[in-house]
């Protein structure tokens, strides 16, 4: 029998899920004054009584102080709406991971009762409005059609499918006599995403075997292939020219960043506090004498398009499975994450057909981030939030993780003989074509034909996998460990078994439904699984460690010494492939780029002195920079204790942080710093100095409380648009140079990356593409010797003096300030990395001599931004005159560039006078100027010479800059 369990609020209690969807209507262009009321639910399966099914939903199910229950057999009439309500379920579409089920169902088993199935679903009652808006309603807010079943009425289920038993039949595909029209035929039907010289080397290679290729060895060759998987764009061979003549890159990412990377190693020498870059699954520095640190920022773009609580779940979930994938497995620590989305207040008209409201993604990859960090326990330090009208196709979700490992667990190497164990998940279909996904174009068909390519997390069983992966390092069980990413086994087991050969039994995977294809459980996407090479004789005691913590544990294959890749499925080979043409056939990609400079003007507004105090206003409001406050307070940055320097700091916690400080270990003083930059306006003039602005920032954010500057290490994430156009590639490839020179000039290693290119959405009915941004994010890992040497930016004590540290130039170039008051022209910030080493390195000194109270980096919005965060976050005023501030190469009007100028390389500083001098003393002239004092008003005061420029209590400073996002 199939039972339903309807739970609602109780009599009294409000209903907060309707409450959001009546919140969210007018986002869609819909009145908020129909009724709705809504229910969560459970279907189950099985031959159990009406007492037993209303027992197990008292104890498991609902919370009966706040929630009631209506149970019955479903179809039963109870369940029927009244008044002219129009009655809606949306369950999970059947393959979906349903993890409330899977989890509802272990809890029923361990009470001894034994479902043959239970699926979950939301439930709405509607009324006052008609079909055909209902219809939207759905469409766009209660249900994903890419993850999600709509269905009208009473449900007339009578049992939950399970999936269909597989019949085994061996696909070939013909191929070696296909013309250039078939192959592109056969790539796009099977969602490959290679290219036609791709295809034609494929097709090469098997006339030369003299057979046709499995449907399972095309499948493998395009995950390999993938951009995603091999980045072949950066790591490919580049024609450049700009406005100095013409490089050409063998290996563009090689040649810059990488190359910048191996050039500092050799410098540093045997100083060198990098362990391992490039080449695992995060790059690893030296940490103290017993442990290094590992950092991954990965990137989940497209998935969180299509589905943005699903996507961003396993963005997360993904990159924290990178660090425990690295060397023999690191704990996670702590999660960074970065989001770009178009304005969440855009007119529901406006909003493409094929695309979800900004607000509907917005909420959904915050709540996605959120419910999985927070479940596994992992704290999220650090972050930030980037709006542009051009992200509505393409929302960018960056995710990042920190972990730390023992020095001698730092690597890892399957050896021949080894078993391969995968641990964690079942294997569905949810992720197919993932990484082949994540390499193409959305447009306006995509939630309809991509939805598979969407996985669906489940943070507890990732919890359960991390603990057990911990306890196994430790006891020396395995030789070596990756996770299940982007194209599932096929990566996995493909990537460790490159330099040995693997033969893998694919039928022995865990399935989490009937019906799989051996290809479908090859490159399956489904989360929460890590792979193992573990020798034959600790084999039995792996698996019963994954037993005792109730982790699923499967021996699938074995690494074999032949050079090749066998896919077996019952004793069948169903997939043969060299290693050497898995990983290196792939032909070398040759690409032209090109990158033509804007010409900079000055702005050219004439600007009021009267109007700074208005522009200041519009600033603080404006989404880029206003308080993230929503989206902080959501994300536990608190869990394992070690949190130091918090996301809001200052007087009542609520002031913006530059940079967070976690301590890994809770008996050492020492500290980790995470910090990012990104400057997405700034491309639009020069993506060299978009880049440099970016790394400059990272940096300058790690330096503000107080991290060494010769120990940062930084990770660069490349989102950018379709780079097959040489304009587009041009701007890249830009990018990257300026990548190389700054690490250079600060003397900062890159030890990791991440690309995601294509993101242009191509919307069919208007026959239009959007691009993003050029869009760069930087992410830096910094250091401190103690704790107790952190500096906050909040203000500290009426009378310590303030000073601004570093030069302001003419460079209003893409500003807050421009973006505001629409001033298209200025010069862009531009970074001397030269100049910025010293007066960071100088800084850190006097914060490590106890001179600095309180620091604050000067970027978005300029000096009178920093200062008002400053003021607001302190609950304190300031006087402040800009007389004494020189600026470098004017060219505008004086005071304006002082106030909002966003030049880079600058602090603004509190110190107690009697330090003043000791301060001063340590920087040469021309590097810093005293600008004004702290004092116990309630006011923000800023004068130039006898002229006041802005005059405002930080209090009505601090409720604009909260209101816009104060969700």
């Amino acid at each position: 029998m199939l039972w339903e369990i309807d739970i609602h609020p109780a009599d009294g209690q409000p209903d907060l899920v309707a409450q959001s969807i009546q919140g969210d209507a007018p986002d869609l262009g819909l009145a908020d004054n129909f009724r709705v009321s809504t229910a969560r639910g459970y279907l189950i399966q099985g031959d159990f009584s009406q007492e037993q099914i209303e027992d197990v939903a008292r104890r498991l199910f609902a919370d009966t102080v706040v929630e009631k229950t209506i149970i019955g057999p479903v179809g039963d009439e109870k369940f029927s709406g009244n008044n002219g309500n129009q009655v809606i379920h949306v369950l999970p579409k059947a393959g979906v991971t349903d993890a409330v089920a899977e989890s509802a169902e272990q809890a029923m088993t361990e009470l001894g009762m034994e479902p043959q199935g239970i699926r979950t679903f939301h439930k709405y009652w509607i009324s006052d409005l008609n079909a055909e808006q209902v219809e939207f309603l759905c469409d766009k807010l209660l249900a994903n059609e890419s993850i999600e079943e709509v269905r009208r009425g009473n449900l007339d289920l009578t049992e939950l499918g399970h999936g269909e038993a597989y019949h085994f039949e061996l696909q070939t595909i013909d191929f070696r006599t296909a013309d250039d029209d078939t192959l592109l035929k056969i790539n796009s039907e099977g969602q490959l995403s290679l290219n036609l010289e791709e295809l034609k080397t494929i097709q090469a290679h098997y006339v030369e075997l003299d057979r046709e290729p499995t449907d399972i060895e095309l499948e493998t060759l395009a995950q390999t292939w993938s951009e995603h998987c091999s980045h072949k764009t950066l790591a490919g061979r580049i024609e450049y020219k700009d406005e100095n003549g013409t490089v050409h890159f063998e290996n563009m990412l090689k040649e810059t960043i990488f190359r910048s990377t191996v050039d500092l190693m050799a410098e540093f020498g045997e100083d060198n506090w990098c362990v391992s870059v490039f080449k695992d699954n995060a790059g690893i520095v030296d940490y103290d004498d017993q442990f290094n640190i590992a950092f991954k920022v990965e990137t989940h773009n497209r998935p969180s398009a299509i589905e943005p609580y699903g996507g961003a779940n396993t963005g997360i979930g993904g990159v924290i499975r990178d660090t425990l994938g690295t060397g023999l497995g690191a704990k996670p620590i702590c999660n960074t994450d970065v989001f770009c989305f178009a304005d969440p207040e855009m007119d529901a008209a406006d909003v493409p057909a094929g695309i979800l409201h900004p607000r509907r993604v917005m909420k959904g990859v915050v709540s996605g981030v959120r419910d999985y960090g927070n479940r596994m326990g992992i704290p999220t330090v650090n972050g930030a939030i980037y709006f542009d009208e051009r992200y509505i196709g393409n929302p960018l979700v960056f995710c990042g993780n920190v972990g730390i490992l023992p020095k001698d667990k730092s690597f890892k190497e399957p050896k021949p003989g080894d078993k391969i164990i995968s641990i964690g998940g079942k294997t569905g279909r949810d992720g197919i074509h993932g990484a082949t996904f994540s390499s193409d174009t959305l447009n306006t068909e995509s939630e309809k034909v991509s939805g598979g390519a969407v996985q669906i997390g489940n943070a507890i069983t990732e919890k359960m996998v991390a603990d057990v992966l911990i306890q196994a390092r430790d006891r020396n069980l395995y030789n070596a460990v990756t996770d299940c990413g982007a194209g599932g086994f096929s990566s996995a087991v493909g990537e460790m078994g490159e330099e040995i050969g693997a033969e893998v039994w694919l039928e022995k995977a865990p399935l989490k439904y009937d019906g799989l294809t051996y290809t479908e459980i090859w490159i399956s996407e489904a989360q929460e699984r890590m792979v193992f090479a573990v020798p034959d004789e600790h084999v039995e005691e792996m698996i019963s460690l994954c037993e005792s913590e109730n982790v699923q544990a499967d021996v699938i294959g074995e690494f074999v010494p032949n050079g090749q890749l066998t896919l077996k499925y019952n004793d069948q080979v169903v997939g043969e492939l060299s290693m050497k043409f898995l990983h290196d056939g792939r032909p070398p990609t040759i690409r032209q780029a090109v990158f033509e400079p804007i010409q900079e003007k000055p702005i050219s507004s004439t600007v009021a002195v009267d109007s700074f105090s208005e522009s200041l206003v519009q600033i603080l409001q404006s989404k880029n920079v206003a308080s993230k406050e929503w989206v902080i307070r959501q994300y536990d940055h608190e869990v394992q204790a070690g949190s130091v320097v918090k996301p809001l700091v200052g007087a009542e916690n609520d002031g913006p942080s530059d940079a967070a400080v976690v301590r890994p270990r809770l008996d050492s003083r020492r500290g980790v710093v995470i910090s990012n930059g990104m400057n997405p306006y700034y491309g639009d003039f020069d993506t060299y100095h978009m880049a440099a602005s970016g790394i400059d920032e990272a940096i300058r954010n790690c330096v503000a409380v107080g991290a060494d500057p010769n120990r940062i290490a930084i990770l660069d994430n490349f989102c950018w648009g379709n780079t097959d156009r040489p304009e587009m590639l041009g701007s890249l490839t830009r990018a990257a140079i300026a990548c190389r020179d700054m690490a250079h000039k600060f003397k900062t290693p890159f030890i990791s990356g991440k690309d995601s290119l294509k993101n242009e959405f191509v919307n069919k009915d208007k026959n239009e593409r959007i691009a993003i941004p050029a869009t760069l994010l930087i992410s830096a890992m910094g250091q401190i010797e103690s704790i107790d040497d952190c500096v906050t930016m909040d203000l500290k004590t009426p009378g310590n003096l303030l000073y601004q540290v570093g030069i302001t130039r003419d460079e209003l170039g893409g500003s807050h300030w421009s973006l505001v008051t629409g001033e298209k022209n200025g010069f862009v910030p531009k970074v001397d990395g030269e100049f910025a080493k010293q007066l960071y390195d100088k800084l850190h000194e006097s914060m490590a001599n106890g001179l600095v109270r309180s620091c604050h980096d000067m970027s978005e919005g300029g000096l009178a931004v920093c200062l008002a965060e400053m003021s607001f976050a302190g609950m304190l005023g300031a006087t402040v005159n800009l007389q004494s501030i020189q600026v470098d190469g004017a060219a505008g009007e004086s005071d304006l560039i002082k106030l909002f100028s966003e030049s880079n390389s600058r602090f603004l500083c509190e110190v107690e006078p009697e330090n003043a001098e000791q301060f001063e003393q340590g920087f040469s002239e021309g590097e810093l100027t005293r600008i004004g004092s702290v004092n116990d008003s309630e006011e923000l005061v800023i004068v130039s010479g006898d002229q006041e420029l802005i005059r405002s209590p930080y209090a009505h400073l601090k409720s604009c800059w909260q209101q816009p996002l104060n969700w």
